[in-house]
C-alpha cells in the first residue's frame, strides 16, 4: 500500500514545514516535514523540491516497514493512521508496540485504543502528541465496522 491524503496531511499537520534543521522535544536534529537522520545537522537549509524529496523516501521507507509488520488486512484510512504513527514514533517502536501485537490479532478496536498511550516525549506528555494520537486513532477507526 501507499500512504494516502489522509495520512500525508496527518504527517504534514503535526510535523509542521521546517526548512531549517532544529532539535525536536527530545533532541532529534530534524528538518522538512520531519525529516531526521544522519543527514539532518545543525545549521542545515534546504528547499520546497527538496522538502517534498525527503518526505516522499521517508513514506516509502515507513510503508515498507509498516506493510513487512502488519500480518492482517487494512483499510487505506488504518494504513494511513499507522503510517503517521509510526513516522513520529519510529519503525522500531512501532515494531515492539502493543498496538502493533493487538492489531496482527486482528484485534482492531484494541489496537485503536493504544494509539493515545503514545503521548510522552521525554517523559513528558505533550499536548500535541496527545492531539496527534487522537487524530491518528479517530482515522484508524473510521474504517471499522
Amino acid at each position: 500500500m501507499r500512504t494516502g491524503k489522509n495520512g500525508i496531511a496527518l504527517i504534514q499537520k503535526f510535523e509542521g514545514l521546517r526548512l531549517t534543521s532544529y532539535q525536536d522535544p527530545v533532541g532529534i536534529w530534524t528538518i522538512g516535514y520531519g525529516h531526521t537522520g544522519t543527514d539532518v545537522k545543525p545549521g542545515l537549509t534546504i528547499n520546497h523540491s527538496q522538502v517534498f524529496i525527503l518526505l516522499q523516501q521517508d513514506l516509502e521507507r515507513f510503508e515498507s516497514g509498516v506493510s513487512k509488520s502488519v500480518k492482517v488486512p487494512l483499510t487505506q484510512n488504518q494504513f494511513d493512521a499507522l503510517i503517521s504513527f509510526s513516522y513520529n514514533v519510529g519503525l522500531g517502536n512501532f515494531n515492539k508496540s502493543t498496538l502493533l501485537k493487538r492489531l496482527n490479532e486482528a484485534n482492531y478496536s484494541g489496537a485503536a485504543d493504544q494509539f493515545p498511550r503514545w503521548n510522552k516525549a521525554g517523559g513528558e506528555i505533550l499536548k500535541g502528541l496527545v492531539n496527534r494520537r487522537n487524530a491518528e486513532a479517530a482515522l484508524f477507526r473510521e474504517s471499522e465496522a
